[in-house]
């Protein structure tokens, strides 16, 4: 049946379109998880209608069909489960296809990059909010598929408030357009936002039309320094409930700025926590907005507090925060990477529950990240060769979990469900919410071939 599955791709797609051999195939297998698969082929579409013919294709043999873009995604999701599914490959679709100045959008494909999108909006004054760490190589269709944000998302929104419609393919090779060109419109069912972070589980998306944002002419730049991490979060719900809204807000906690100091100057011994702040908008009218931002940002704890001057020492500034993750995957390359959310309002309770925590489990605890959103990334490092610390990792790791859902958070606030998280979903989701969400798949996949195994966990036999 492979054979003559391949025999048909091969009809469908010209060979450099169509890989079969194990080395290529290994390089497809995997994303930035520790999870590794083997699919069957890679099929990489250079249009829409290469890719109808291949979902109908994989309909008609019964073969899993999983799309992804640059693997950079932290959770499986496009990691094969088994050596029977093709990994379909959007990278070739790198289109930008239309940027309308006038009405502030720009029509693009999915394999373009988070940074092609970016260039090309800046041309007109504009920009994307959607800003991942891995905005210069990571693709339109992957922060889609995870609704994936950045530090902008603080005062400019994700993916789903910035994205106006969509074309996509259903499991069935049908396809779906969604939405307007404009910014208001009610007609049927919101399905562009249905589509964005589903990771490929319902359509294939092809082509979105982006809601683009005018390009703000000055930015200012501070960096923040506190006693300890009860401190900065104080600090984080006060800033926020002014209405001087930042549009980037980030969170380090002692052990994180511990971890970069050798390569950081200016951190004082006494650093427990630092936050990451900056405005933007008009030149004139940024005097005060800094003023309010520090004077919301001093609270009891604060130890330092400084305004970058040039562009050089604003990125003086962000090399701190930029050091991390470099530096953590040097000390923990198997750390465990959850990006939990809670209500800002309750991030001092985070805080203070995750410091019990890493006593608790003698788990090592690195917290950073948006702040703004009540976002962190929550790092538990611990060696993989070593059973019992990864034992206690994963005991810590579900102590989060309900941590996080006391405080009404979610489990992943950009990162997306995948393989990593899958099993988990079900203590945040109510059965009723779950049998829903399966029917819904099955309306746009009824043979289940998009991305089989991922986001819904197994319930009521479902896969």
């Amino acid at each position: 049946m492979h054979a003559e599955f391949l025999n048909h791709l091969g009809t469908l797609l010209p060979a450099r379109q169509l890989l079969t051999d194990p080395a290529d195939r290994r390089a497809y297998g995997y994303d930035n998880s520790t999870l590794q698969g083997s699919p069957l082929a890679v099929a990489l579409p250079e249009e829409h209608q290469q890719v109808v013919a291949i979902v109908k294709a994989c309909r008609h043999y019964g073969v899993s069909l999983i799309a992804r873009g640059q693997g950079t995604g932290t959770t499986g999701a496009t990691v094969p489960r088994n050596d029977h599914s093709l990994v379909l490959s959007l990278q070739r679709m790198d289109r930008i296809i239309e940027l309308d100045r006038d009405n502030r959008l720009l029509v693009a494909e999915p394999g373009a990059s988070n940074q092609a999108v970016q260039d090309a909006a800046a041309t007109e004054g504009f920009f994307w909010p959607p800003d991942p760490t891995s905005a210069a190589v990571c693709t339109l269709g992957g922060n889609l598929a995870y609704n994936s944000a950045g530090p902008r998302a603080v005062k400019y929104g994700t993916p789903r408030e910035n994205t106006l419609a969509l074309k996509a393919v259903t499991g069935t090779g049908e396809t779906l357009r969604t939405g307007t060109k404009t910014t208001k419109g009610v007609v049927g069912y919101d399905l562009t936002r249905l589509l964005i972070g589903s990771e490929g589980t319902l359509a294939i998306i092809t082509e979105a039309t982006l809601k683009l944002t005018p390009l703000q002419p000055a930015k200012r730049t501070l960096r923040a320094i506190y006693r300890d991490v009860h401190s900065a979060a104080r600090a984080v719900s006060a800033i926020m409930s002014q209405p001087v809204i930042p549009c980037a807000l980030e969170f380090m906690d002692g052990n994180a700025i511990d971890m970069v100091r050798d390569t950081q100057a200016g951190l004082p011994e006494t650093a427990g926590a630092l936050l990451m702040i900056e405005v933007d908008g008009i030149e004139s009218q940024l005097d005060d907005m800094v003023t309010r931002l520090v004077s919301a940002a001093s609270t009891d704890g604060l130890l330092d507090i400084r305004q970058a001057c040039s562009q050089q020492e604003v990125q003086a500034l962000w090399e701190t925060r930029k050091a991390l993750s470099p530096a953590l995957r040097r000390v923990a390359p198997k750390k465990i990477n959850e990006d939990v959310v809670v209500p800002v309002s309750r991030i001092p309770e985070l805080v203070e529950q995750l410091a019990a925590l890493a006593s608790r489990h003698h788990t090592r605890i690195i917290n950073f990240g948006h702040a703004g959103n009540g976002n962190l990334h929550v790092n538990l490092l611990f060696d993989p060769d070593d059973p019992a610390q990864q034992q206690r990792a994963e005991a810590c790791l579900e102590d989060l979990f309900s941590v996080v859902l006391e405080m009404d958070g979610t489990l992943s606030g950009e990162h997306g469900v995948g393989l990593v998280k899958r099993d988990w979903v079900a203590r945040e989701l109510d059965p009723y919410s779950l049998q829903l969400m399966y029917a819904i798949k099955r309306q746009f996949d009824p043979d289940g071939i998009l991305n089989p195994g991922k986001t819904l966990p197994a319930i009521d036999g479902q896969p």
